[in-house]
Formats: C-alpha cells, structure tokens, sequence
C-alpha cells in the first residue's frame, strides 16, 4: 500500500484536483495491477492524500513508469509544496474483517 501527501501552493487546488482526478482514472483503468486509487481531502489544511493499493511492488513500479505519470509529475510540480511518499506493507493477523 503506498500513500502520498501532497501539500499545496496557495492558490494551486483547483488546478491540482483536476490532474490528480485524471491520474487516478488512468491508474484505475489502464493498469491492470492497481487495486485501489484513492484521493483524499484534508479540511484542516488543504493537503491531498493518495491511498494506493497495487497487487505487488512490481505493480508500482510499472505505475511510476506509466505516460499518465509522467504528465501529472511534470504538470503538478510547481503546484506542491511538498511530496511525501510512504510504503506499507499488511501486518498478518492484523487484517479488518468487513461487518456481516
């Protein structure tokens, strides 16, 4: 499971969102070991977090070598602040069961 946060530029959200939104898609839809892509808001500051879900680390790295990547590196990074990005990995025994 990968996360990155991203903290914004006064003024660069709207246009962030609309990259970020169009990454997400393309990630989802055309690479087939991208489980989950989702964008999250935070109200007390304004930063975005990505939570990413890919079959194994092969799986991201394929993700990181994608054209939609690639454009939405290049076209957010004068909007960030900063880009922070962390890998998880499931503790065994420690999974949450869905509620019957």
């Amino acid at each position: 499971m990968i996360t990155v946060e991203f903290r914004l530029l006064p003024g660069c959200r709207e246009a962030f969102i609309a990259l970020i939104r169009e990454n997400a898609a393309r990630s989802l839809a055309d690479e087939p070991g991208c489980r989950r892509f989702d964008v999250l808001s935070s109200d007390a500051d304004g930063s975005v977090l990505l939570y990413e879900i890919y079959d194994d680390e092969p799986a991201f790295a394929a993700h990181c070598q994608t054209p939609h990547f690639f454009e939405f590196d290049r076209a957010s990074r004068n909007l960030c602040e900063s880009k922070i990005v962390q890998r998880y990995s499931l503790i065994p025994g420690a999974e949450a069961e869905t509620a019957s």
